[in-house]
């Protein structure tokens, strides 16, 4: 242990009595830039803001993971460790910072935060991690060139920053930036500039002349100037959409095309039942707030879409169902549930805004159970009393009640998940089970895959819901797949890196048409 801190002292003499040109007053500022982690709040929020939703998941990712290593720093180590500041002697004047620690100096709070926020970024995406972690590691080198740390110092602050990043995987696994490619490739037509595509565009949120500050940005003008020979429609506040959807898939139909949708997860749904009752491939435009559907498919923006449809790129997907005693089929592309369930993932969305992954997850639970009713109904003929229930169209990660993705979409399995109401305290443990990343061992919990499900003698439930969509609710139901029932435009091509960079829509029809 003596030697290790003799090494230590000897490596940071040699740092902070070393001169590097034009060095001093950057580093200087930088370190100070860090101070409370402002430098990494005004990162993600830059992140977040340009980013698209990759972006949005790294700087969230980011900033819960500072706040971990943080706490991990600040409450639990360097109280225990109370190591004294290194001597200033040998450290030039002009380093030396306008306000000096107070705190022991192991480890370095900084040099923790700096590599938590990198590393949490890098996880979700690797261009921005690339961008982050030059600064990051300045950072840390800074903390030892204006003499507040040693080495050691920042080498253990750097090793707790990374693990609370990986930890946050332990509640939040990151998205996969291209869902598994071991799924077979499906025949789509390719319509070089969108030749043939009918595309319904349902911009609700949609508010003051394009380009106005805060405005939404205007998907349908992006539609066309991507694929400028389709035809875009864009919906009116009196259009009924299922009918404009059945329309635009006739006109399809007769041109030998396509049907497209831009919009959120609700309006897929109607798309894909329009295409697949048709038997057209749906082209998704992600254009909702959160786009699950396209997201979990592989398209992560408009240029994704568009380039699969000029190439004629696609993939299979199942559709889950639910069978009515009355013969009425309702279909769903994301997950049914009855009980609190879109209420939960509303609340998750909205505190994610503003909070880390695990703390909304945990508090979006309290939240939606906390005013809920217990739901009785027969589950495959065994009566159950429940607080809520979800049956996820394929295998969503990680387990729990507010899945993230789905690695997959056609596994010709339902993904089902609920909350025993006949147990003592059984929100109170699902909430406590969730914090703690434990809810798959919970008793409470329970969940399985299955190809199908019965239900009946629904009672204490006004609303089903289908994508987060209430609709009127029903005694009985059977939930099954449609095992890769609809074709869904998707590049198919690797990118060039995870950095955002692939090929978009041709400029001119190819000659072999894609």
């Amino acid at each position: 242990m003596g030697a290790l801190l003799e090494w230590d002292q000897r490596l940071f003499t040699r740092v902070a009595t070393a001169r590097v040109p034009g060095a001093d007053p950057a580093l200087r500022r930088l370190s100070h830039a860090a101070n409370h982690g402002r430098l990494w709040l005004g990162t993600a929020a830059g992140i977040g803001l340009v980013g698209g939703p990759a972006g949005r998941r790294a700087a969230l990712r980011g900033l819960g993971s500072l706040a971990l290593a943080s706490f991990t720093v600040n409450t639990l180590v360097k109280w225990s460790a109370r190591r004294p500041r290194p001597l200033l002697e040998g450290v030039p004047a002009i380093r030396h910072l306008t306000r000096q620690p107070h705190t022991t100096s192991f480890p370095s709070g900084h040099s923790a935060s700096a590599a938590a926020f990198a590393t949490a970024v890098a996880l979700e995406s690797t261009r921005y991690g690339l961008l982050v972690a030059p600064v990051a590691a300045a950072v840390a080198f800074s903390r030892v060139y204006v003499g507040v740390h040693y080495p050691g110092d920042v080498l253990a602050g750097v090793a707790i920053g990374a693990g609370a990043a990986a930890l946050t995987c332990r509640w939040w696994p990151p998205r996969p930036d291209v869902p598994e490619r071991e799924r077979p490739a499906a025949r789509a037509p390719a319509l070089p500039l969108g030749k043939g595509l009918v595309v319904i565009v349902d911009d609700p949120a949609r508010a003051g002349a394009p380009g106005a500050p805060g405005a939404p940005p205007d998907h349908a003008r992006r539609l066309r100037a991507l694929l400028p020979e389709a035809e875009v429609i864009e919906r009116g506040p009196g259009d009924d959409l299922a009918e404009l959807l059945a329309a635009a898939a006739d006109r399809a139909v007769e041109t030998g095309g396509a049907l497209g949708v831009c919009g959120g997860d609700a309006v897929a749904g109607v798309a894909a039942r329009a295409a697949a009752g048709r038997g057209l491939a749906l082209a998704v435009f992600p254009g909702g707030t959160a786009d699950r559907f396209a997201l979990d498919v592989g398209v992560r923006d408009l240029e994704d879409t568009a380039g699969a449809v000029a190439r004629g790129e696609g993939v299979s997907v199942d559709i889950g169902v639910a069978r009515s005693g009355a013969g009425e089929d309702t279909w769903f592309l994301n997950e049914f549930s009855v009980g609190p369930y879109p209420e939960l993932a509303r609340l998750r969305e909205r505190l994610e805004r503003s909070l880390p992954a695990a703390p909304t997850t945990a508090l979006a639970l309290a939240r939606a159970l906390g005013t809920a009713r217990p739901v009785e109904l027969n589950v495959n003929g065994r009566p159950r009393r429940l607080w809520l229930l979800l049956a996820g169209n394929g295998r969503f990660v990680p387990e729990g009640l507010v899945p993230a993705f789905r690695p997959r979409l056609d596994d010709d399995l339902l993904d089902v998940r609920l909350v025993d109401a006949g147990r003592r305290l059984a929100r109170t443990r699902t909430v406590a089970a969730a914090v703690l990343g434990t809810l798959e061992h919970s008793r409470v919990y329970e969940a399985e895959r299955v190809p199908w499900l019965e239900l009946d003698g629904i009672a204490g439930a006004d609303i089903l819901a289908f994508d987060g969509e209430p609709l009127s609710g029903a005694t009985g139901l059977r939930l099954e797949k449609e095992y890769r029932a609809l074709v869904v435009y998707r590049p198919v091509r690797e990118r060039a890196s995870r950095s955002g960079r692939h090929a978009g829509p041709p400029r001119r029809p190819a000659a072999d048409g894609g």
